[in-house]
């Protein structure tokens, strides 16, 4: 094996060292807000937005009178994307049945799908107001039938920004707030005076976001741990330097710890990419954050072949993977740790982020290992029932039942069993012995 890092970002100690600093400005923070709730809530907001509302809930009237500041346009692009979600969602959604099933006879076991009862959505905006996360959270808990869907933004550029908030609105939220950070997530988590607590907290953030849930989780539900976006080109010289460079600088420019990493069989393709970067970062926009999150934590990987890249994709797990190959169904069918995939050239993670219909809440930091992103089934309790119809049933059941308790010591459990035996079956065992043998054929 050869694989050849010809470009590496931060190293794992260098990125534990700042995930322990955000750790502790979280746990503090976490405290402050649930020892004196909205009062800490507000006195975040102004010191991290300089936003300080007589309400940080909308009315109605504010939500319509930012609603009728978008164009005509604006709406029915909002409506577009948003009905692209909801559409797969339903999908999704349909798939989920509840079931019943007779297992012997006269035994009944079965399972319900139910929505979580209250949920509140993180929106993230101070950056960049990120209209497509409301559909992604909002809309599929919506479809789900989540009774309470409350919802949070921060202030972009000082005020709430209409399209975000109309997103929310047609989404379905019950309640919006215009608040960011580790604030929000305390205040829907823990509560406040104004604001009671949700059961399950979804939705992206930046690392103190992600944070914040991490350290919440168990108090609430959480969909997943969704920290800084992450992007992945898996490359072979079927496609170029340009088309590479741009889908890794696209999501790069999230922020200034977003992982961009090229995986490639070809040196050719590889270093012309490293030149295409460098080049495209001399035009792009927001090339002051791509750039920083290039330098920090961009890496190129070469592999010999189609099996290695396979194998550091799988270790790498990350969030975005973008397919560009010869053989992009193979990477399909093979790859097992991810959050997306995105198979094609004619495909990109921004047709995820934005419109396509797929959730882009997904997982970070290695969690595609062991959960895929947010879905209508995130928003979803499977919880099961059993019913027993007869006294043959009770009595064949409570016999083994009887048996199984005492082998592990349960003498309070193997009675529940035995006075069902006793009573459903007229046979008398006495207290704390086994009930006798009966094959189920019997």
């Amino acid at each position: 094996m050869a694989i050849e890092y010809l470009k590496r970002g931060k190293s794992d100690a260098d990125r534990a060292e700042d995930d322990a600093k955000t750790r502790a400005v979280v746990e503090a923070t976490l405290k402050d807000i649930e020892t004196r709730g909205d009062a800490a809530v507000r006195e975040l907001s102004e010191k991290f937005d300089n936003y300080s509302p007589a309400s940080f809930r909308l009315s109605q009237d504010e939500i319509d009178d930012l609603i009728a500041q978008l164009s005509d346009r604006e709406l029915a692009d909002i409506k577009f994307a948003q009905e692209q979600v909801m559409n797969f969602a339903r999908a999704q959604r349909a798939s989920m049945t509840d079931i019943e099933v007779e297992t012997l006879p006269g035994v009944i076991l079965g399972h319900k799908n139910i929505p979580v009862q209250s949920v509140g959505c993180y929106v993230p905006g101070g950056k960049f107001p990120m209209v497509a996360s409301a559909h992604m959270s909002v809309a599929t808990a919506s479809v789900a039938g989540v009774p309470r869907i409350i919802a949070c933004t921060p202030p972009f550029q000082g005020k709430p920004n209409p399209a975000v908030i109309a997103a929310m609105h047609l989404g379905g939220a019950h309640e919006i707030y215009v608040m960011g950070g580790i604030q929000a997530i305390g205040a829907m988590a823990l509560g406040t005076e104004t604001i009671d607590p949700v059961h399950m907290l979804v939705g992206p953030g930046n690392a103190f976001v992600a944070e914040a849930k991490r350290q919440l989780f168990g108090r609430v539900g959480i969909d997943l741990f969704a920290g800084p976006t992450e992007t992945m080109v898996i490359a072979d010289e079927t496609v170029d330097a340009e088309i590479c460079a741009t889908d890794l600088l696209g999501q790069a420019e999230h922020g200034y710890n977003s992982p961009a990493v090229l995986v490639t069989n070809s040196r050719k393709l590889a270093e012309e990419t490293l030149s295409e970067v460098d080049r495209l970062l001399g035009i792009l926009p927001t090339a002051d954050t791509a750039r920083v999150s290039w330098q920090d934590y961009g890496e190129v990987i070469l592999c010999d072949s189609y099996d290695e890249m396979l194998q550091v994709a799988d270790e790498i797990a990350s969030e975005h993977v973008q397919v560009m190959t010869d053989r992009d169904d193979w990477f399909l069918d093979n790859m097992t740790c991810y959050g997306a995939l995105f198979l094609g050239p004619r495909t990109n993670v921004s047709n995820g982020d934005k419109v396509i219909g797929t959730n882009h809440t997904l997982p970070t930091k290695k969690a595609g290992r062991y959960t895929g992103g947010l879905w209508v089934g995130k928003f979803l309790k499977t919880h099961s029932y059993q019913k027993i119809l007869t006294d043959e049933a009770a009595t064949l059941i409570g016999e083994y039942g009887s048996r199984l308790c005492l082998l592990e010591g349960f003498v309070g459990h193997a009675e529940q069993c035995n006075v069902r035996v006793r009573r459903y079956g007229g046979i008398n065992v006495p207290y704390g012995a086994p009930a006798p043998y009966r094959d189920a054929a019997e």
